[in-house]
């Protein structure tokens, strides 16, 4: 009787400490560490990949193909892996974030370069803004993730600063915030506030329009998640919110990916795959509805 209690009891704690392989939401995500960009089922399986160095940021279009960045530039496949559109970053220049526009060109931002660009269908540069960040700050630590907001405006990431740039259509600084750690995604919400992941710093915070901080996600809040670099993320439509988790800089195999929270961080579901992924930087949830093009997906 005893035995069979113990096997029970073993049996249970194999359970629990599974990987959470299955997903609540079909998803895109970018593997930084595992050189990939990948589309994953709800049960936990890749079903579509490309390998690249480094990938920072990706999207799924309504036409079904996928854009996405990679250290050295950014491409736009088909399901087939087709290349129908590419950009190719200059030497000595890093690829940090990428987004499609509405009227089908594509918003990128380079480190070394220092500039936000915006690239035609044809390859070609249609607009480009300059960054200016302090000297001291190199190449890979410049910038992180970028956004284009629907009034034309620009939302970045000085990454080596420990600040979020709001700039107008010109380039010109309209507000300059300074966040804790660096930060790597700053994200416009529908109610008119700005979250924030802040990277290094272990935590997540959520800004109203006066900069105040009326939100914040701290280092050991969730169970089970420790917040190591926070990047990339998405809110959902029910106010819920897709943090991934980066386990870089020695915690890689640790812990779950990424996971998902409610707004009084209620732990919703989290995803761990040791044999598939190392450290995802950016995921998109698949079921859930809108164009990206129009700033309808929140991430």
């Amino acid at each position: 009787m005893l035995r069979s209690f113990l096997l029970q009891l073993s049996l249970l704690a194999l359970v629990l400490l599974a990987p959470s392989l299955q997903a609540q939401h079909p998803f895109l995500c970018c593997d930084y560490n595992g050189g990939k960009v990948c589309i994953v089922s709800k049960d936990g399986q890749i079903e579509w990949q490309y390998d690249c160095k480094n990938p920072q940021d990706c999207w799924k279009l309504p036409n079904g193909n996928i854009l996405f960045c990679f250290v050295s530039g950014a491409l736009e496949l088909t399901p087939e892996k087709k290349v129908v559109w590419e950009y190719k970053a200059p030497a000595k220049v890093e690829v940090h974030g990428c987004q499609p526009l509405p009227d089908g060109n594509v918003m990128i931002v380079e480190c070394g370069s220092s500039r936000i660009i915006e690239v035609d269908h044809a390859g070609k540069i249609a607009k480009e803004i300059a960054l200016v960040t302090k000297p001291e700050v190199k190449l890979h630590n410049q910038f992180r993730g970028t956004r284009k907001l629907a009034n034309g405006h620009y939302i970045v990431c000085f990454k080596g600063e420990g600040k979020i740039v709001e700039l107008d259509g010109d380039g010109k600084v309209l507000r300059s915030i300074a966040v804790p750690g660096d930060p790597h995604g700053a994200y416009a919400l529908p109610d008119g506030h700005l979250l924030v992941t802040c990277g290094d710093a272990h935590k997540v915070i959520e800004l109203d329009a006066s900069d105040k901080v009326v939100w914040e996600l701290n280092e050991n809040d969730v169970p089970g998640n420790t917040l190591r670099l926070m990047a990339g993320c998405q809110r959902l439509p029910n106010g819920n919110t897709i943090f991934c988790n980066y386990l870089g800089h020695g915690h890689i195999g640790e812990q779950p990916v990424f996971f998902e929270i409610t707004k009084d961080k209620k732990l919703v579901w989290e995803f761990r795959d040791d044999a598939k992924f190392k450290t995802v930087n950016q995921i998109m949830a698949l079921d859930v509805p809108g164009d990206v093009t129009k700033g309808e997906v929140v991430r």
